[in-house]
Formats: structure tokens, sequence, C-alpha cells
């Protein structure tokens, strides 16, 4: 054990800190030129430029990777600057993407609007449909992008099935998890390619970090992601990737709480006078409540929606009445927030296309904290009074 902290910490005479340093330094000196060359060329570790890699981001990267059953991770600067890296070092122009109708709105705006800028044509389509999906891919496509929960609906997708139909099309499988992090599903295991994390949500869980992180096996997949993440100048922080380091240590503990009460909280709000529905994957009425438990381990997640009568008017209304659950539009707090997908998530999203989703002015997204559970509900039900 003495052995393992010496290689991971700097010693300080017979002794090393426990905890990881912040390395605050954009640059590193060398003894000369042969040092630079062995660094460059792989043949013994060191750093350079932090664009290009820094001690707290491959040490949260080497975490990241042993909690996704991965090979190895890469840290960058958002989870949206994740997505970018690994579609730049996958995708040239004129190939094709296949992504899930129900995304996270900047996603799919990258992904329609900005990729197609650069003539990379994507395919939205409903990949809860495996005949729909497998037509898609069946035109050619180098990657097939899903969420394991929908953003801000919470539809669970079929990893095993999607793994099989995107590799018998030789396309790869990218599994945005940030909904259900490491803690409840590893879609490495179940047959992804390559998994995201926008870990300035549940996995930093304090939002003071903005990070995103992919992780994955293929080895040449790690050297051109690298390369795209110092190229296009995707790169993370140090102290950024302290905090996260910081939060990683504890997600088990907060995801665990906080699964237990939304599961709790989503069968209460079911109940509550105005409330028109309510979304959480372990209730019997989600449509993918049986597919649920195949995917997701330990539990339903923290994230649940639920609509109220009344549209905008009664969201705003909520809000005034619970100040105890901030109106803020991200998620994975250590205490509960609250989001409305149709102003933020969804705000660029066609009117049209929020209503096939069933995005209604409505719809509160509420990301469920690890406090206890009397502390929510008697906020939510002060929300929810007159």
């Amino acid at each position: 054990m003495a052995d393992q902290v010496s290689r991971r910490q700097p010693l300080l005479g017979s002794s090393a800190p426990l905890v990881t340093p912040v390395y605050q330094s954009s640059v590193y000196t060398l003894p000369d030129l042969d040092a630079l060359d062995r660094i460059m060329n792989g043949e013994e570790p060191g750093y350079i430029y932090a664009r290009d890699a820094h001690p707290n981001a491959r040490r949260l990267a080497e975490l990241l990777a042993e909690a996704e059953g991965a090979k190895w991770g890469i840290v960058t600067g958002s989870g949206m600057a994740a997505i970018t890296a690994l579609v730049v070092a996958t995708v040239q122009q004129g190939q094709r993407l296949v992504a899930s109708h129900r995304l996270y709105g900047r996603t799919t705006q990258l992904f329609v609007q900005e990729l197609g800028r650069f003539g990379v044509a994507t395919e939205l389509v409903d990949v809860n449909d495996p005949s729909a999906t497998e037509k898609a891919l069946r035109k050619g496509a180098r990657l097939l992008f899903v969420e394991t929960l929908s953003n801000p609906l919470l539809r669970v997708v079929d990893i095993p099935r999607l793994a099989e139909l995107a590799h018998q099309y030789e396309c790869r499988l990218v599994v945005d998890n940030t909904f259900a992090t490491p803690v409840l599903t590893r879609p490495l295991e179940l047959g992804a390619d390559l998994v995201m994390e926008s870990l300035t949500k549940m996995i930093a869980g304090h939002s003071d970090v903005t990070l995103g992180a992919v992780c994955g096996n293929d080895e040449d997949l790690l050297a051109a992601i690298t390369t795209a993440v110092s190229i296009w100048g995707l790169s993370s922080n140090p102290f950024d990737c302290w905090l996260a380091e910081r939060g990683l240590a504890t997600l088990d503990l907060r995801m665990a709480a906080a699964c237990d009460n939304a599961a709790r909280l989503a069968e209460w709000l079911s109940a509550q006078r105005g409330v028109v529905r309510v979304v959480y994957p372990g209730r019997l009425d989600h449509p993918d409540h049986r597919l649920a438990p195949e995917i997701l381990r330990g539990g339903f997640g923290n994230m649940l929606c639920f609509e109220l009568e009344g549209g905008r008017e009664a969201v705003n209304r909520f809000m005034h009445r619970s100040p105890g659950i901030p109106f803020s539009p991200s998620l994975g707090h250590c205490t509960t927030t609250l989001s409305h997908p149709a102003t933020t998530s969804h705000r660029y999203v066609s009117p049209a296309e929020r209503r096939r989703q069933g995005i209604t002015d409505g719809l509160v997204r509420l990301s469920v904290g690890p406090e206890e559970f009397e502390t929510i509900r008697d906020a939510v039900k002060r929300g929810l009074s007159g």
C-alpha cells in the first residue's frame, strides 16, 4: 500500500500526502532536450504544458476509468467538450451520425446545427424503437449516440441491444451516462464503445466544477481523443479536477441516498393536487419501467419530473412558494434543485419538437439530493400549497 501511495503522490521525506495536491501550474520545467523527447515519445512519465496533460487531470482520469470499468479516461473542460472531442476524433466530413431524438438540447444543437456546418449529417431517431434505429444505421454511420436516461423525461435505453445493432453495421455506440453515473450503469460493460459524463453534475456533486470525461477501452481512440482535446483546446483546469476527485470519493453514498429520496418523492407527488403527471422510471406507469432494472442497478436514479396544472404560471408560483428548492438550471448538487426544461435545457428546441417530446410549460425537473427526505417533501409541499 505504501508503494502504491508513493507512485501516486509525491513523497515528502518519508511521508506522502493523503490527498492529491493541486498542481496549479500551466507549464513544467525540464532538465534538457533529451528529457523532453522522452516525455513526448511516451518513454517516461512527465508533463510539459497543462493543455496537453497535468497531474490532476491524469489522476482524475485514472479514477474515472476505474469507476466506469474502462482501460482509460480523458478529462475535458465540460460535458459538451467531451462530446466534441470524441466526435472530432472519430468523424470526418461527409460521414453520418445517428443519435437519439431525446437528447439534451445543446447536444442536439451540436449534432444538427454545428456539425452540419462542417459537412457531417446527423439523423435523429427513436432509439427505443429497434426497427427505426436499425433502418437509420443501415444507411451507414460512424457513431450512434444515446443517453442512458434521456434528458429530461428519463427514457431508459436498451444499451446491449443498441450495441448489438451498432456493431452489426460497423458503428460505435457512445453513451452519455450523466444522469445514471457509473454507480447505476457501466455502459462499457453492456457493450458500449465509449461512455461520456458531465462531471459537472452528480460526480463532482457540489455545483462548483465544470468538467467532462470520456472513457473507453480502444487504445487507438485514446490517442485520437487526447490529440483532439489538446488541438481544440478542450482541456481541463487543475483545481476543477481536484474538486471533482473529492466529489467522486462520495458519489456512491450520495447517489444511494438521492435515489432513495427520488423514489419516495415520486410516489408522494403522484397523490398531490395540481400535479398532472409524475415521470420516474421506478413507477409502474413509466414506459421503460420493465427495462430499467436491466440497465440500472441499485436504484432508478435521482432525477424526476412532474407536471403542474396551469403551465408556466403554476411553475412560477411553485418557485416563489418553495425557496428551499432553488431554481438552478443544472443538476447533481448536494441538495435538491429544480429546473424548467422548456425555458432552459430545451429552450432552443422548436415548440413542435418540445410538444413531441412531452416537454410542456408546466413540466418541472427535479434533481433530488441526498438530504433528509422530510426536508425535500416539506419544501415541495410548500410549493404546491394553495
